[in-house]
This record gives C-alpha cells, structure tokens and sequence, in this order.
C-alpha cells in the first residue's frame, strides 16, 4: 500500500468510527490497526470487516494475512488466511487484539522455516516445472529430470529433512529405472545432507539446473504498491515504469519502484536526506537503503 493510499484508508476508517451508529466497532477495529502499524495494512474492505497484513518471518521471507471480522468482534474470533501449508489454531478471547492474532501468526511461521529453507533451496538449485514462485502453501514440487521425465517431490511439512515422498513422470524406458535405483538407494537419504546432495546420492544422476531465462521474465512486483508497472505519467518522466531498485540484502532481495520507496521514506520519521538521496530502512528487512530522488519526486 502506497503512502498515499494509506492515509486514505486511516481517514476512511476514522471517519467510520466518528460518524457509524457501529462506531463501537469501528473504534475497535481503527486502534488495533494502529497498533499493528498502517504501513503494514495491504489490503482494507469498505466496510472494514476484511483486513490482509504483510508480515515478515525472522528470515526475511514476506507474507500476507488475511483476517476475516465478524460484526460482533472481538466477541466473535476472526477468520484467519494465509498462503501456508497449514493454518495454526486461534487462541481467542474477548481480550484479545489484532496484535495478538499477528503475533501468533509469526510464532507459527517459526515452525515453518526449515520447511520453506528445503522448498527454497530446490527452486534456486533445481528445474521446477510450473509456476516462477511456486506457492508457499504447497509441499510438491516437479523437478525436469531429463529426457522429458519429472521426479514429483512431497516435502514433509513436520519434518522436511526427511525422505519425501516421490512420483516418477515420463517415458516408462528411462523412469522405471529411476524407480528401481530410488528403492535401492533410499536408506542412503540423510538428514544431515541438504536435499540436493541427497536426490544426487539416491538417484545417482546429475540434476538439470534451472534454465537460464530472459532478465525481463524475471521483472518482480514491487513490494510496496504490490504491483509490476507504474502507469506512465509525467510524475515518470523518462524513467523506466519497471521495479528499479532491489534490497541488496540477499535473504531479502526485495524489488520496489525506486518511486514508491521514496515516498514510503518519506513516511518514516527516522528517513534521513543528504541532498537527493534518502536514507533508510528496508520494509521488509529494516537492513539500511538508499534511494535517490529528484525534482519529479518531491
């Protein structure tokens, strides 16, 4: 969300809770936001009863949570949402806070990371078929083994080091050997070996990397505006209406319109300018950026 956007959304929601015979409600809901931090508010429906939150793991990796309010809140817990493999049980009560809910949302994203470290490490050393970035929410992924044949992994979510499960894809003449080496080999699968060293043991075969691809395929969305194009306008000028500028944090790596960085800075009270430069903090990683501004930009 913009910082434009998200003065809008804060004025909206406290009008609401001035002017609503549910003012009650609105109070509520506008407090607990603001404890949350409004820079961290993705996404807010008209009424206010669906709220989605970016939060970010110990490691960087960014997520969404989307919370769905009865009209009764905080009476009645909110439905919760996420792109993981599996929700965790809401504890609720008449005292609790959205904070809260945040919070144990991030507790249970711990539980998940070496999940997450095992998914991420075969989608930057290995050919996954499908999707760029594949779901967070997804234990599968299928990996081009050659000859057009696929190796279908299911990473255990509760103990991701362990022997996943797998499927054979392609001409029976090349996988069915793949199989029978798979089943002579298993007990070779360690768990204190990352996961490509153990799929090279086992299937006693060289893994394709991933393709190499055309830099313009690999244009990221922003991570503020959420979005991969600004509209050209003459706030652009002759700059590119692509992301521009990346955390250079590697656990991080987040792509933003230098544009939207600006004016997130901007919103920040310890942002510090030397001439036409900002200085500052990543969203995601709080690691220190530098984005220059121009004319254009004030």
């Amino acid at each position: 969300m913009t910082f434009q956007r998200e003065c809008l959304e804060q004025s909206r929601c406290r009008e609401l809770a001035k002017s609503s015979s549910s003012s009650s409600f609105y109070r509520s809901v506008y407090s607990e936001i603001e404890e949350v931090g409004w820079e961290n508010l993705v996404r807010m429906s008209g009424d206010i009863t669906f709220l989605s939150f970016r939060v970010l793991d110990k490691r960087g990796r960014l997520h969404v949570l989307e919370i769905q309010l009865d009209r009764n809140y905080p009476n009645c817990p909110p439905s919760v949402a996420a792109d993981i493999p599996c929700m965790f049980n809401l504890k609720w009560s008449i005292n609790s806070r959205l904070k809260n809910l945040i919070h144990q949302f991030q507790e249970h994203l711990e539980m998940l990371q070496e999940f997450w470290s095992t998914l991420d490490e075969i989608d930057k050393s290995l050919w996954v078929a499908g999707n760029k970035q594949p779901s967070r929410a997804l234990p599968c992924r299928q990996i081009h083994i050659g000859s057009d044949s696929f190796i279908m992994l299911s990473i255990d979510v509760d103990d991701p080091k362990a022997l996943p499960e797998c499927r054979f894809l392609g001409p029976d003449e090349f996988v069915n050997s793949l199989r029978k080496i798979w089943k002579q080999n298993a007990k070779r699968w360690s768990k204190d070996r990352s996961v490509i060293e153990n799929l090279r043991s086992l299937l006693e075969i060289e893994l394709p990397k991933p393709p190499a691809v055309v830099e313009s395929e690999h244009q990221a969305e922003c991570g503020i505006c959420y979005a991969q194009f600004l509209p050209l306008d003459d706030g652009l000028g002759n700059k590119s209406s692509e992301t521009d500028y990346t955390c250079e944090n590697t656990s991080c790596s987040r792509a933003f319109h230098s544009l939207c960085l600006a004016e997130w800075l901007r919103s920040i009270t310890t942002t510090r300018q030397s001439f036409n430069v900002l200085f500052g903090n990543c969203p995601y990683c709080s690691e220190p950026v530098a984005v220059k501004v121009n004319s254009a930009n004030k």
